[in-house]
């Protein structure tokens, strides 16, 4: 079994307050918070679903064991009274147990309103899995200095390899079965949406909803229009708009926007969009910028969630067209920029351009090709499996 990256920093965060962790549907939610309450509190922990009708009965009576130490509620978000309920049990309880809550949708839509939860919880989202993780590798990335990469060797391309073809997801992954793989997607999107989305979301339309999903896949690593995604399906702006924002709640796909500065002349343009599960993808190279922006959110998420750095990912592009894609900044200073290629040929003249105007500390050409890791005109040309090595 794998012991995902989160687990020490929850243990931690659990003496103190609540902590929420989401992400999406199968990415291991679950098997943590079950292998932190087996390991870390002796097994003496309840898992309630309000999925579970008798779970369900318990929470809305408020009863509980007494001889537990962590109380797990997962899918809770699904109740409409579900922060002003969770804030008054762990206002009674918060000296004699803990409390882990799990969720496929986002659980931070309290902000919108109704009683607020600050200050009594941390929040953590889990993503899939990555090279690093895969390779034990606890981050010790320090914002401003350059990230330590693992020696590239077998064990790390294969790795590489594996994540690319079945994605992140932990069940899939560690089945290495294609025919589970075709399976698993059909499954899963009927599940998102016929399930999670329905149960909390008023749409009246499902079936173009599932059209959406289905041709979102082709539009990842691209500019995403909104516009263009509204005369494809014959519906209204607000329509289309609301769907995407909900599939983005769910985890089905997150947008990576344009970083906005004095020193170039960007625009307000389109986010780019990228899959949670990049092994939906066809596209060979659309799916590589995929994985490498999985990555790199999921560094940023961790270092805001568990060191709180408020790292951000962005791409940059200008009037002139010049695009890079990815810039990772802290504190809105940049850190580096990454531009992910198939293979090398040349160094990207607009990886060059933006390093010497933004005055990036540190710039990579990422390549999926293996056993590259060159300097060329200040720019390091790396292998992606190995430069992956230093994000868990």
């Amino acid at each position: 079994m794998i012991k995902r990256y989160l687990h020490s920093y929850i243990v931690d965060d659990l003496k103190e307050k609540m902590v929420f962790i989401c992400g999406p549907r199968q990415v291991g939610k679950t098997t943590l918070a079950r292998q932190i309450g087996e390991e870390c509190f002796s097994g003496a922990y309840e898992y309630l679903n309000w999925d579970n009708r008798q779970d369900r009965k318990n929470i809305l009576n408020s009863t509980f064991p007494a001889d537990k130490k962590l109380f797990i509620f997962d899918e809770i978000h699904k109740y409409k009274n579900w922060k002003n309920y969770l804030k008054g049990e762990y206002d009674k309880h918060k000296d004699k147990f803990r409390v882990l809550v799990t969720g496929s949708a986002r659980l931070d839509v309290y902000r919108k309103g109704g009683d607020s939860l600050l200050g009594r919880y941390r929040r953590y989202k889990l993503h899939p899995l990555s090279p690093a993780e895969l390779l034990k590798v606890k981050t010790s990335a320090i914002p401003f200095k350059e990230p330590d990469f693992l020696n590239n060797n077998k064990e790390q391309r294969e790795l590489f390899a594996d994540l690319f073809k079945f994605g992140g997801f932990p069940e899939i992954f560690l089945k290495q079965s294609e025919k589970a793989l075709r399976r698993w997607h059909n499954e899963k999107v009927d599940r998102l949406i016929k399930e999670d989305i329905r149960d909390i979301e008023n749409l009246r339309d499902l079936s173009a909803l599932q059209v959406l999903v289905e041709l979102l896949p082709s539009k990842a690593g691209s500019l995403f229009s909104l516009n263009s995604m509204r005369e494809d399906l014959n519906v209204t702006h607000k329509t289309i708009s609301h769907w995407v924002d909900v599939l983005e709640k769910f985890y089905y796909h997150f947008r990576v926007y344009p970083a906005q500065s004095n020193v170039i002349k960007s625009l307000r343009k389109e986010p780019k969009l990228y899959l949670w599960d990049w092994s939906e993808i066809q596209d060979e190279g659309a799916k590589f910028e995929n994985i490498v922006a999985s990555c790199l959110l999921k560094f940023c998420d961790f270092l805001y969630d568990s060191q709180g750095y408020k790292a951000r990912l962005n791409y940059l592009r200008d009037k002139e067209q010049r695009e890079v894609d990815f810039f990772v900044s802290v504190d809105n200073k940049p850190w580096f920029c990454v531009e992910a290629k198939s293979s090398f040929k040349a160094v990207s003249p607009a990886l060059k351009y933006f390093a010497l105007k933004l005055k990036v500390p540190f710039v990579y050409q990422v390549v999926k090709e293996e056993g590259i890791d060159i300097i060329k005109d200040n720019i390091r040309i790396i292998s992606a499996s190995k430069f992956l090595s230093a994000f868990a």
